[in-house]
């Protein structure tokens, strides 16, 4: 079978190899108290330093880690030797890169690892959506032990984007309390001229299927969403929540946040962010100085500010818990958006729309901040990775000359007024712009769900403000078969489409956007519901609730949910007060009370079971995430929590050996 020797090459020259070379030239700045007191790791450290070509007289300097999500090989001129997951991690090479010779240049030693990421996008749909959430926890360790495994650095500075690696990255950097950290996002990608935005054309499939779109419609838009190679999508879903968030939190520089990939005011903000951590590092700044309850409550506040993902109901907890403050719980969400109306007209919200680049032109995170401030809603003593408290910050925003260039340049190439973006809190309720999420209860969701409830189609909702529906349950076990129901022409206006079994435990709480994606772009869409255990990607519009708890496989009533169970859902967009219940059986409207006795006696589903192709990984992440206080806690792993439940099995095991060993 074989026409050629495997081991043989076309080159002869690969067998011409030499056992010995010279070595670095020079010698390494050794000294005997060095030989006489560091671990040899450390004098092995300069050894391979050398060898990587650094040179040895140099050695002894400040050394500063950079880490990204960096992803894929492009060649000089940017085009592609290997591709990446996604835009979010194929251009920040280029962000590392020029932070690396800011360093060099004030006389420090830079060095850089990764960890790449996923896309989400690309796994909508798939079985890759399994390992979504999960691969979150599993990349803040590896940030975290490659932080831990070079201990002779003197800070940190992280370079993400999108859904998963960006809050893997703050989680990593939060954990570091006692070293100086920067994150540095990586910014988002243009729209089209011509064409539709990231969100949009993920629905392709549906409408065509619906005959909305032609098939050469669909592969013109299809190739040409993603304007641009670099950035996060166009959006404010979770890439871009989480690039607000951090700056919201002081971790960013100011104004960094949905910057434009490839620009150059992108490759600034890098500079920007290495001169800052070699500030930190000389003032003895760490990010523990930085992260505080009041940084966490910033951030709050400008997650309902913006309108952001409801994602970051899982990821900032996280990032609390990670830096040992107190995670922030549904009530303390809700709290704050009742307090802090929305303000941003962005994508995927509305009112216009605006992408994301417009945003970051407006202002984004600071000039929102300035409206905050004025209504007395931000912590402004906070401090921020410019080495300034969060008010000297906004101060400086305010009168800077970068704000009025980038306001002036939006009217002048767009025709688009910057507070038509941002818009001061009377402007933004008079444009009909409600607070971003409330928490749904009720008898199929006794312990909580969420909404992004200011995205809600306002055709739907009544003229007091109050969205209703009552419908009959369309149930499905899978995410695959309620989306070829809706491709096939078998969901219908007025229905409660209802996805059972793919929280935590069942799919590692995927995410839906498939489904949401298609509701919002198909005509009948907006008047359909959707209920699920599962969460929703952040350009998810729509009634649809998500994050219902207790999930079908840990017993929660959405998994006793039958086909043609009557729902009713309220929710109100002003007092953001909401409910949703099982109120009747087989087409018979009833009331709450009566669903719940419907449900109580009745056994759950017999098609209720783990997806079949659900990971062992993301079994184990979901088991010890659930008892680290679950994913109203941020889906984390709690060592302290873990251990006690392992311990107390083990115990348990000792004690009754007989029944374990006739198990």
């Amino acid at each position: 079978m074989m026409k050629k020797n495997p081991f043989d090459s076309d080159d002869p020259h690969v067998l011409e190899i030499d056992s010995r070379a010279e070595g670095p030239a020079g010698a390494l700045p050794l000294t005997p108290e060095m030989l006489r007191s560091e671990p040899s790791g450390n004098l092995f450290g300069w050894t391979q330093n050398a060898a990587m070509g650094w040179l040895p007289s140099n050695l002894g300097a400040k050394e500063f880690l950079m880490l990204s999500t960096h992803g894929g090989i492009r060649d000089k001129d940017g085009t592609p030797v290997a591709l990446g997951y996604h835009t979010g991690h194929w251009e920040i090479g280029l962000l590392v890169e020029a932070a690396a010779h800011v360093f060099k240049a004030g006389g420090c030693i830079p060095f850089a690892a990764a960890c790449s990421d996923p896309c989400d996008g690309r796994s909508q749909g798939t079985t890759a959506m399994f390992d979504s959430l999960p691969f979150r926890n599993d990349a803040a360790t590896v940030f975290r032990r490659l932080i831990r495994s070079l201990p002779t650095c003197s800070g940190v500075l992280g370079v993400a984007t999108c859904d998963k690696g960006l809050p893997a990255m703050m989680m990593a950097l939060a954990g570091s309390r006692h070293l100086p950290c920067v994150l540095v996002p990586g910014g988002v990608t243009l729209m089209p001229v011509q064409g539709e935005d990231a969100g949009r054309v993920q629905t392709i499939g549906a409408r065509f299927a619906h005959g909305l779109i032609s098939l050469a419609e669909a592969a013109e838009i299809g190739c040409r969403a993603c304007a641009t190679p670099g950035g996060g999508c166009q959006f404010l879903g979770t890439a871009a929540t989480s690039q607000v968030i951090g700056e919201a939190l002081g971790l960013s520089v100011g104004h960094s946040a949905l910057a434009p990939s490839g620009h150059p005011i992108w490759i600034d903000m890098a500079r920007r962010s290495a001169h800052a951590l070699m500030q930190l590092e000389r003032h003895n700044i760490k990010v523990g100085d930085i992260l505080t309850d009041a940084a966490i409550e910033n951030a709050l506040v400008l997650h309902a500010a913006f309108g952001g993902s409801t994602n970051l109901i899982v990821h900032l907890p996280a990032i609390a818990h990670a830096a040992g403050l107190k995670r922030p719980t549904a009530s303390d969400w809700a709290h704050v958006n009742r307090r802090v109306p929305r303000i941003v007209d962005v994508l995927p919200n509305g009112p216009r729309n605006h992408p994301t680049v417009q945003v970051f032109q407006a202002g984004a995170v600071p000039e929102v901040m300035l409206h905050l401030r004025r209504a007395g809603l931000l912590n402004t003593s906070a401090l921020t990775v410019d080495g300034i408290t969060l008010g000297d910050r906004l101060d400086a925003w305010e009168d800077s000359e970068r704000r009025r260039a980038l306001r002036s340049g939006l009217k002048q190439r767009d025709g688009i007024d910057a507070d038509d973006v941002i818009l001061n809190p009377k402007d933004a309720k008079r444009r009909g712009m409600t607070s971003t999420v409330c928490f749904p209860h009720g008898n199929l969701a006794p312990n909580g769900s969420v909404v992004k409830s200011t995205a809600i189609d306002a055709s739907v909702v009544g003229e007091d403000g109050v969205y209703r529906i009552t419908g009959p349950a369309r149930v499905f076990v899978s995410e695959s078969q309620a989306m070829q129901a809706i491709k096939d022409g078998k969901i219908s206006a007025g229905d409660v489409l209802v996805l059972t079994s793919r929280g935590p435990m069942g799919s590692g709480m995927e995410e839906t956007f498939q489904l949401t994606g298609a509701l919002r772009y198909l005509p009948f869409g907006k008047h359909v519901a959707l209920i699920t255990d599962a969460r929703f990607s952040g350009v998810s519009t729509g009634a649809c609730i998500g994050h219902v708890s207790p999930e079908a496989l840990a017993g929660g009533p959405i998994g006793k949910v039958r086909e043609g169970d009557m729902i009713e859902i309220i929710i109100n967009r002003n007092t953001l007060a909401a409910s949703v219940n099982v109120v009747g059986e087989a087409g018979s409207i009833e009331d709450a009370a009566s669903g719940s006795r419907i449900l109580q006696d009745r056994a759950p589903r017999a098609d209720l079971a783990p997806d079949p192709c659900l990971p062992d990984d993301t079994r184990i992440w979901a088991a010890l995430q659930d008892i680290s206080g679950g994913t109203w806690g941020g889906a984390v792993y709690d060592c302290e929590s873990i251990l006690k439940v392992i311990d107390a099995g083990k115990r348990a095991l000792t004690a009754h050996p007989q029944e374990e060993s006739s198990q």
